[in-house]
């Protein structure tokens, strides 16, 4: 099969449509990352994104809608949820939610109805949902009729794709279509929130929508953390593994930023060039202080001029991949910033799970 990367233009999109009606797969821009699109509601295209991901199905999916009015009504009207599994209170807190930031970052898991199929869901009595803020995605789940699941369009636990050129090679071969929808605008995933029968609300997986924004929306109700893993059984929300969002090449997190280490990290013997990540400040002095401390060539990114957390964040999927991609042996990191404002907490998330090998087999 070949892959080819489509403008979105109106036939363009139209054509994705015909090939997503006819349970093909096609590279999808959101504002978080790009999407592995197929129809949610039908198996066998659902399948089709375990296999090409190298997905495990005991990790869910999430349901992408484009729906014109969002609300809570709405989702019970096109018959994705059940809402007899939660309290008047639940209901109406996830309303509010839903009315306040969708289209965006929010993915809401909720009780799933009998339509949707248990491969989305891995099975557990609950789907993850959320309506993406991208005009490209919007037009073309309106042109399909109906949801679409779009995991990051990688293959699994590796780096997220943030441009219509990562998601080619990544999956080139695999899927037809990639709808070219530039940039992401966040650069990471959606931000998972439950609110249980009994309207407590906790984060299954830190995003780009800030918790603190969540919990003013809220009346300044704190959001409790649910486990970040599961060892037994289907995980409740997607990016819930320990290791995740990885490079190929190995990745070390330092103690300090460079220009506060005191020790240097133990560097093995047949590396001969190392990648750096640093989170803030001049790219050109970042490269000096690096090449200064370190007896081996460098590759550098600098994820922020000035460590404002959300451009840190959209640059940080892209950075890593070209630190993945320019022959280094060793990619080093700062660690994220101190505090848990704004998108740091998330950003400390993947940058954990990115460093943590995965286990074998």
């Amino acid at each position: 099969m070949k892959t080819v990367i489509l403008k979105p233009t109106k036939d363009s999109i139209s054509l994705c449509a015909e090939q997503l009606k006819s349970g093909e797969l096609i590279g999808l821009p959101t504002e978080t990352v790009y999407g592995l699109a197929g129809l949610a509601l039908a198996p066998e295209s659902l399948a089709k994104i375990f296999e090409a991901k190298s997905r495990p199905t005991m990790d869910p999916l999430i349901v992408h809608v484009a729906l014109e009015t969002p609300s809570t009504a709405a989702l019970m009207k096109e018959k994705l949820i059940d809402p007899k599994e939660l309290s008047d209170a639940a209901v109406k807190k996830i309303d509010r939610l839903i009315r306040k930031f969708w289209p965006g970052p929010l993915t809401l898991v909720l009780p799933k109805s009998s339509l949707v199929p248990d491969l989305a869901t891995s099975g557990l009595p609950t789907v993850a949902i959320r309506m993406p803020a991208h005009p490209v995605a919007l037009e073309l789940i309106r042109a399909v009729g109906s949801p679409l699941c779009a995991p990051s369009a990688n293959q699994f636990g590796k780096i997220s794709p943030t441009s219509a050129a990562d998601v080619k090679k990544e999956l080139d071969g695999k899927i037809p279509s990639i709808l070219d929808g530039g940039e992401c605008e966040r650069g990471i995933e959606s931000t998972i929130i439950l609110v249980d029968e009994d309207a407590e609300v906790f984060c299954l997986r830190p995003g780009s929508l800030a918790l603190e924004e969540i919990e003013a929306a809220l009346d300044g109700e704190k959001i409790r953390m649910k486990a970040l893993d599961s060892s037994q059984g289907p995980l409740k929300a997607p990016g819930m593994l320990k290791s995740h969002y990885a490079p190929k090449t190995p990745l070390m997190v330092l103690e300090h930023r460079l220009d506060r280490l005191t020790t240097l990290p133990q560097i093995p013997q047949t590396a001969k060039k190392i990648g750096v990540l640093v989170m803030e400040g001049n790219l050109q002095q970042a490269e000096n202080l690096a090449e200064a401390m370190f007896d081996h060539a460098v590759e550098v990114r600098s994820l922020s001029r000035d460590g404002e957390s959300n451009e840190m964040a959209r640059n940080f999927f892209r950075a890593l991949r070209e630190l993945d991609e320019c022959g280094a042996d060793l990619i080093l990191s700062e660690p994220i910033p101190n505090g848990t404002g704004g998108l740091l907490y998330a950003l400390r998330d993947r940058l954990k799970k990115a460093s943590t090998p995965a286990k074998a087999g």
